[in-house]
């Protein structure tokens, strides 16, 4: 990464919307050893694709809903870390334990994704700097690209993340998957979109419809 990348990137500058970001590797199984033993938490990038931990804000038990793909394909698949649910009104998604607030989680949570309205994002953001949260991946859309005072949301968002040191990807994106920790923060079901195996190959892309594309077609490839 350039010393412009990293500097925007350490102050918590948003990434491009729609951005999509796949890492492949070589060993899957040598990367659920890694994940477990893991002492140190994960710093820079290593906090998106090498997460001990996820929280999904947002967390919903209705089938469809982004919150629920999006926790569904974190806690019912290939990932190995841990999986907290955030959600005030429920006790208990898909086997897993709800906290009302990710302050409420008892443990480090390296990454979060956050799916809630827009308006009530920047609240969420200072929940996670105040939990220590290393990067934060924001689904939700509704900020600057509807003008006007929800443009104001998003600088508030910005200017949180950058006093807590925070990386931010988002908003208005799909955000990660990792081929060789599994990290997937996607809200598209298993059912409606492939994900490719581990392998060499890393992209990005500002485009959701491509991103999308390009990774079921890399898995019906078989290649990763």
């Amino acid at each position: 990464m350039s010393p412009t990348l990293r500097a925007r990137a350490h102050e918590g500058r948003f990434a491009p919307p729609w951005v999509v970001l796949l890492r492949a590797f070589s060993s899957f199984s040598s990367a659920v050893i890694a994940l477990a033993e893991r002492e140190e938490r994960p710093e820079g990038l290593d906090a998106f694709f090498k997460a001990r931990s996820v929280a999904v804000i947002g967390a919903s038990s209705r089938p469809g809903k982004i919150g629920h793909e999006i926790l569904r394909n974190l806690a019912l698949y290939e990932y190995r870390g841990r999986v907290y649910p955030i959600n005030p009104r429920a006790d208990e998604i898909l086997g897993l334990k709800c906290y009302p607030s990710i302050l409420d989680v008892p443990d480090e949570v390296d990454l979060a994704v956050i799916a809630v309205a827009s308006e009530a994002t920047p609240k969420v953001v200072e929940e996670c700097g105040r939990k220590g949260v290393k990067a934060i991946v924001i689904v939700s859309g509704g900020f600057k690209e509807l003008g006007g005072r929800f443009k104001d949301v998003e600088e508030e968002v910005v200017r949180i993340a950058r006093r807590y040191g925070m990386r931010i990807i988002g908003p208005n994106c799909i955000g990660v998957f990792d081929g060789e920790t599994r990290i997937d923060t996607f809200f598209q079901s298993r059912e409606r979109m492939l994900r490719p195996p581990r392998g060499p190959i890393a992209f990005m892309t500002q485009s959701g419809t491509f991103g999308c594309t390009m990774l079921e077609w890399v898995a019906e490839a078989g290649l990763g």
